[in-house]
Parts: structure tokens; sequence; C-alpha cells
């Protein structure tokens, strides 16, 4: 979420520290401190996430952080977010205050493109002005995922179901395979009619499953694969 970073306060306590707790992207406080595992730099959740949109290195070191999915070596610090707070008078109040005007402002936008909504749920974004789903996605255990579109030769609905741009997603492991579905129609932009199903090693997984589940019962057990999870999707095949 791009907003507008509090001005870094110069009271004689804090700036002695505020070359520890300011993010090297944006220059403001750390919001949502998020650490390279990869270096121990750590960022702004969302300035990091936008730097790897187009880098897989390390903003601050030049590191290559990971081959594919540099979003697989993240880590949110919690306990850093609450030593900023306690060092700085007022930061989470305004900083809430901030994504509650922010998703005010873009209502309407997310309703009409409806990925934000769906990210939410996918726990790719826990900015919401609500701080119960806030709490609820940020303490989640996280899980990187790959979406590869499986064509099944020959069908008619091959042709409007494309692969995704870009295919690696870092989420909540509690996300479900009809929440992962509902992402994809919106991502590929289908429309009502067409079902897709999701499968792990050739097997169609059930909508209420969960990622965690399907990581412990499926993918797990096969030795030979390896992280992120791979998830394959398709048009519904119908028999009948």
């Amino acid at each position: 979420m791009a907003t507008r970073r509090t001005p870094l306060v110069q009271t004689s306590l804090v700036k002695d520290f505020n070359h520890f707790i300011t993010c090297y992207l944006c220059r403001g406080y750390l919001i949502k401190p998020t650490t390279v595992t990869e270096c121990l730099h750590t960022f702004c959740k969302s300035c990091i996430i936008q730097h790897f949109e187009d880098s897989n290195d390390c903003p601050k070191c030049g590191i290559q952080v990971h081959e594919t999915n540099p979003l697989e070596m993240l880590r949110l610090d919690n306990t850093l977010e609450e030593i900023i707070f306690k060092l700085v008078p007022g930061l989470r109040e305004k900083e809430g205050q901030q994504e509650i005007d922010f998703w005010r402002k873009n209502k309407s936008k997310e309703i009409s493109q409806g990925d934000g909504l769906v990210s939410k749920k996918l726990g790719l974004s826990d900015e919401d002005g609500d701080e119960d789903d806030q709490d609820y996605h940020r303490s989640d255990p996280q899980i990187a995922i790959c979406l590869d579109c499986l064509h099944n030769n020959g069908y008619a609905a091959d042709n409007t179901v494309k692969c995704l741009m870009k295919k690696f997603i870092h989420c909540s492991s509690r996300v479900t395979v009809g929440t992962i579905k509902k992402f994809l129609s919106l991502k590929l932009k289908l429309s009502s009619s067409c079902e897709l199903d999701v499968l792990c090693n050739g097997e169609i997984m059930g909508k209420d499953h969960t990622l965690e589940f399907i990581y412990m019962t499926r993918w797990r057990l096969h030795s030979d694969n390896r992280y992120p999870m791979v998830l394959e999707y398709r048009p519904r095949i119908d028999f009948g």
C-alpha cells in the first residue's frame, strides 16, 4: 500500500535510534518491518514486496535473495514493530488511520476490480481498516505456492484459461481452495460460467481444503517435491 510515511521525529531520544528503525527504501519509519532472511536487512513490508516485483536482489546490499521467488525469504518482525511503536508516540494510531483512509478512498476501485478483496482473503495484504482482520492475517503461518496452468489438450475451455503473469504467491496457510479459485477467476477475468479445478499431484482438491492441509497430506508425502508447493488449475471437464 503506497501511503505517505510519518516524518521522522527529531527528539533527542528517538533521533539516536532513527538509523535502526527507518526503511532504506522509503526513508520513513518501518511499517510492518519485514526482514530478508538471506542478509537480515529489514524494510517496510509494502516497500520490499513492491521492490521484488522487479528484482530478486536485496535493495540494500545487492545479494540475490532467491532465484525465482524472493517473497519466500521474507519474515515479519513483530517484535521490532512493537519497539518502534513504543519509541515513536502516536505512530501506531497515525498509521492505522492512514490505512482506514486508504481503503475508504479506494473502496470503489476494489469493488470494480475485485483483486484487492481477494488478495486480502489470500493473506497477500493484511492492510485493512479492521484491526481484527489485520491481526488475523499477520499472525497466520505463511506458505509459498506456485499456480501453474494445466491444459487438457483439445478442450474448448482451454482457450479461455491462461497462465498467470506472476504465478508465485506468498499467502496464509489457512487459505482454502475455494478462495484460490476466486483469486484465479478475477486475475484471469473468467466468466461466471467458467469453473476451475485445482489439483495437487494430479488429484483434484476440494474447495474447503486449506493450503496447510494439502501441504501436509498431499505435497509433503512425495520426497521429490520441493518448496514452494505447486498447485495446478484447469477448466473443469464436464463428462456429462
